[in-house]
């Protein structure tokens, strides 16, 4: 297929054989979206030497995580964010463009002399120390780092859709139609995370001849054109033969929950995302048939343990009595940016929250002569943030601006608002129960496997789903009943259950608006209770971000 890939295999008892020449100094470049600032201070604080370079790039839509990487970037002079933002979506030809604008950058800024370009996202972490990434990237000083497709190109191209034209608009990748594959050219492609050498990123944006160009102006076209264009000019050009087949990353791949199709709303295709890495995945994390100092993908909302087994196999364990270890907080809103990313069922749930713990504040005891916990609202609140704890949601914090209505004086209120357990299981008399939960909620992650809206927040128009978890045992059929809050069966239907089934889900036929307050869901089986839960729809206070009027 024309590679060149020299077979180049992780070697620990060489390690500490430091190689010839000055070591290496790595520009890395932080791909970053969404909301998740601390996962993203403990990326750069386990990956961070003061040797090294860091360049973030912000999703233009992301302006809380933007101004918090602004600050970060203030106390160290080796960070440093994009002056300029796109809107980079999963597949989209602005991916590509985000990357060859930023080593442009990183090629002019000639008081950063780096070696190697490697661009990360706030999902990934090392598995490995700088030192030893440092020690391997010096070895091979000459080679580029990105891994190929592994099967014949007649299919990749198939499956990647590089035969079809796409165009880029409204954030969102439409389909046009067919094309030819360019003629006399080696196409490749696969991951598109990669560490390439300087030399090589100066070739792709500096050059002036016919093979960058045209290329650059077919992956303008192209979906996923990150994950083929460096391949594809690498393995055309010169430096072909500086090609290793290896990312240096090891990915979680689970073709079966990972390939749903979950990106149709964004491009015309059907794409595949990794798994988050979980505790049970550790080994994998320590593979040593090829050199790997990177993984993908950990969300901190998902599972944080495994990070903290990571940092203790990397730099030993915690000091005795670190605060918060197993705690983790990501903000859902922030007042600064305005109510434009709230719905009118979340900003129902704020408010009402805020106002809860006013309440709660004043039925406080206090001596009668002082009323120093009564409080007025002063506007919306001013965040709110999930709060985790040993890998479980905990809660929303909500900070609310206050007036004390005793002093005059302006406070902040923070308002701790746990979920209640609803879910009640039915003992059979030490006959096994496969059923182990019963949850109900909306934004279903089949990968994943869990709701996306921690805290299941519904509202009259949502479509909430029904998700049970079983243990493994004989096939049985169960019927699901819903029951709303007038205590009328508002719909039932029956699943049937493998005997290797860990999970069913099923969005049920419900007329909506649904009504508001507490709904129950039962599991039966030959008509004997397996389970039930219970699950609150509010009613909106608010329309298109304004209080309800009356008649409305």
């Amino acid at each position: 297929a024309g590679k060149v890939s020299p077979v180049i295999q992780w070697d620990e008892s060489r390690l500490q054989q430091a190689p010839a020449g000055t070591p290496v100094r790595i520009a890395y470049m932080l791909v970053v979206h969404g909301r998740a600032i601390r996962q993203l201070k403990r990326l750069i604080k386990a990956v961070y030497h003061e040797q090294h370079f860091f360049y973030i790039h912000v999703d233009k839509r992301s302006n809380y995580l933007h101004r918090e990487a602004l600050e970060l970037a203030q106390h160290y002079p080796n960070i440093r964010v994009t002056p300029w933002r796109m809107v980079t979506i999963w597949g989209g030809a602005s991916l590509l463009k985000m990357y060859l604008r930023s080593m442009k950058d990183l090629l002019e800024l000639a008081e950063w002399p780096w070696d190697f370009f490697i661009n990360l996202s706030a999902t990934d972490y090392p598995t490995r120390t700088n030192e030893e990434l440092v020690m391997f990237l010096s070895k091979y000083r000459d080679k580029n780092f990105l891994k190929s497709h592994g099967r014949d190109n007649a299919r990749f191209i198939k499956k990647q859709g590089l035969d079809r034209l796409f165009h880029e608009c409204d954030s969102h990748m439409w389909r046009l139609g067919e094309r030819h594959i360019p003629e006399g050219i080696v196409v490749d492609g696969g991951s598109d995370w990669f560490s390439l050498t300087r030399s090589f990123v100066e070739y792709v944006v500096y050059a002036k001849d016919q093979l960058v160009s045209q290329l650059r102006q077919f992956y303008t076209y192209t979906l996923l054109p990150a994950e083929s264009f460096f391949h594809t000019v690498l393995e055309n050009s010169h430096a072909c033969e500086t090609l290793v087949d290896n990312n240096l990353r090891v990915t979680n791949w689970n073709r079966k929950l990972g390939c749903k199709c979950q990106y149709k709303h964004i491009v015309d295709w059907c794409g595949c995302s990794p798994n988050d890495f979980k505790p049970q995945d550790f080994l994998r994390l320590q593979q040593l048939s090829r050199p790997t100092f990177f993984a993908r993908k950990f969300e901190s909302t998902v599972n944080q343990e495994v990070l903290e087994i990571l940092d203790t196999h990397l730099y030993g364990d915690y000091p005795p009595n670190t605060p918060a270890l197993k705690a983790y907080w990501e903000n859902v809103y922030d007042r600064i940016d305005g109510l434009s990313g709230l719905s009118d069922v979340t900003l129902t749930f704020y408010t009402a929250f805020s106002r809860l713990g006013l309440r709660r504040a004043a039925a406080a005891p206090a001596p009668k002569a002082e009323k120093l916990c009564r409080f007025e609202p002063q506007g919306f609140p001013s965040s709110v943030h999930l709060y985790f704890y040993d890998d479980r949601f905990q809660g929303y914090l909500v900070m609310q601006e206050v007036q004390n209505s005793a002093t005059g004086q302006a406070e902040s209120l923070e308002v701790w608002m746990m979920p209640q357990g609803a879910l009640k299981l039915a003992d059979h008399g030490g006959q096994t129960n496969r059923l182990q939960n019963l949850e109900v909620g909306t934004e279903w992650d089949p990968k994943e496997r869990l709701f996306r809206n921690f805290g299941g927040l519904m509202g009259p128009f949502d479509e909430p789903v029904a998700m049970q978890k079983w243990s493994r045992g004989p096939n049985l059929t169960a019927t699901v009943v819903w029951i709303d809050p007038t205590y009328v069966i508002a719909t039932s239907y029956d699943i049937t259950v493998d005997a290797e089934a860990e999970f069913t889900q099923y969005k049920p036929p419900l007329n909506r608006p649904l009504r508001p307050g507490v709904w129950t869901i039962r599991l039966l089986q030959f008509w004997e209770l397996l389970g039930e839960s219970q699950f609150l729809v509010v009613p909106q206070t608010f329309n298109r971000k304004q209080p309800l009027r009356k008649g409305e």
